[in-house]
């Protein structure tokens, strides 16, 4: 299976790491948010609410923000990296919630000092603020020594579609209903993945907003078993429903996916999530860093980077 070694580092120099494990440091506790990956998003209903009706193969790639935390008596959090800027620093901020949402459910007073690394460009279709607070709830188990959350926990889908999933990773998921049923993928075939996002903002509410059809066909079964060209084959068949949307708010989205589709070893290209990350499926890591490079040669403005499929 599929796993970053230690020391690895993406193009653009963001660490890569294998699982999002909690682990001590010299600078308190720390925990791993790894990058989600819609690799097929199909949209097949919408209830009464406006909730929209998922069906979704969800991976996780192996680069991501890191979050460190260590004991206080109130909650603070504060935001360095390559992203900071723009990711608030009061409640609205999910690391905060997801944080007074594990004091409330477990009734803990005390607090902690939160400091995130942001990596991985927010608003971007890779779930990386709900991946954040997935990481969060973790590492604050560990740290007030209280019961994790579990993905299914209704307090948890409070914070958002994308956290239970996000909780449920590094493995494989299958996602359905608004986000909240889940259940294991079969096992992936090792693979990588070219992370593009030509840095433009695409709302999600739009992108939902601008779809013609919300009912559309469910994903076929993913088979058990299946090498890498078999996964590929399946995948190939599935969609995003929210891309056609997406482009027409974000051309440049466009632009990503066509320039992915012609690099040669490419096997299958699609946005993830609302955008505007598109991804490309590759054989392994040494053609994915021959793609990334060659992209973001062409586009030096755009965030770029490669990452094993974690498995």
């Amino acid at each position: 299976m599929s796993r970053a070694p230690a020391g690895t580092t993406t193009a653009d120099g963001s660490a890569v790491v294998k699982k999002p494990d909690v682990a001590t440091t010299d600078k308190g506790i720390g925990g791993f948010a790894p990058a989600k990956i819609n690799l097929a998003l199909h949209v097949t209903g919408q209830r009464a609410d406006g909730y929209h009706l998922l069906d979704s193969l969800v991976g996780f790639a192996g680069l991501g923000d890191q979050i460190t935390a260590t004991p206080a008596d109130g909650l603070s959090l504060t935001v360095s990296g390559p992203f900071a800027q723009g990711v608030p620093l009061d409640d609205s901020n999910l690391v905060l919630r997801a944080a007074r949402v594990l004091q409330q459910a477990r009734g803990v007073t005390r607090g902690a000092t939160l400091r995130l690394t942001k990596s991985l460009p927010h608003a971007a279709g890779i779930g990386s603020a709900s991946s954040d607070a997935a990481a969060t709830l973790r590492l604050l188990s560990d740290l007030w020594s209280v019961p994790p959350l579990s993905a299914d926990d209704p307090a948890v889908l409070t914070l958002g579609a994308d956290v239970p999933v996000c909780l449920g990773g590094p493995r494989p998921q299958l996602m359905s209903g608004i986000g909240e049923v889940l259940c294991p993928a079969p096992a992936l075939p090792e693979a990588a993945l070219v992370l593009v996002n030509p840095r433009v903002a695409v709302p999600t509410a739009a992108v939902f907003k601008a779809m013609t059809r919300r009912s559309n066909p469910a994903m076929a079964p993913l088979p058990k078993g299946c090498d890498l060209a078999a996964f590929a084959a399946w995948l190939a068949q599935g969609r995003n429903d929210m891309e056609a949307a997406a482009i027409t708010i974000a051309p440049a989205i466009g632009t990503a996916l066509a320039l992915l589709r012609q690099m040669p070893g490419v096997l299958v290209a699609r946005m993830s999530g609302s955008g505007a990350t598109c991804f490309a499926l590759v054989r392994d890591m040494g053609t994915a860093r021959q793609i990334a490079r060659a992209i973001q040669l062409r586009q030096m403005n755009w965030w770029v980077a490669p990452a094993p499929l974690l498995a």
